[in-house]
């Protein structure tokens, strides 16, 4: 018996089963998801801070939340500065976030923002909070008009 017919069965197969894995991958992508601060952010004269950056979710079972927090001048120290209720629909968003730190704790100039996607997925009696997206970035505080 001649194995020539069934190695080109299997190479043909193969050759199926190839381009089903390559093609496969682009259709079921979802997109990337993501958050991002602005260079600049503004400081009031009573301290207020506001944040601002965009973002981009597929989706999830619960609430997504943008939070910000920053740090200027004490390493471990981070201040929380609000946080917006995010739309994951796979589409770049925009978010703003306002909210003010102990008094003299931040001023005009170089600082660090830490910004964070979180989802709070409902388990049983729990809600646990699931990252989407964090990311650290370098900003300048200016002093709002």
């Amino acid at each position: 018996m001649s194995l020539r017919p069934l190695l080109g069965a299997a190479s043909c197969a193969a050759l199926l089963l190839l381009g089903a894995a390559t093609a496969a991958p682009s259709a079921v992508a979802a997109p990337a998801e993501y958050v991002t601060v602005d260079p600049k952010g503004r400081i009031a004269a009573d301290g207020t801070v506001t944040l601002t950056g965009t973002y981009r979710c597929a989706g999830g079972t619960g609430p997504v939340f943008v939070s910000s927090s920053v740090n200027q001048s004490t390493p471990n120290v981070n201040y929380g500065i609000g946080g917006t209720a995010a739309v994951c629909d796979g589409a770049e968003h925009r978010w703003e976030n306002s909210g003010k730190a102990p008094k003299d704790a931040l001023k005009a100039g170089a600082a660090k923002v830490e910004a964070t996607l979180m989802e709070l997925r409902g388990s049983g009696i729990l809600v646990i909070p699931v990252p989407h997206a964090v990311s650290h970035h370098d900003v300048t505080l200016a002093a709002a008009a």
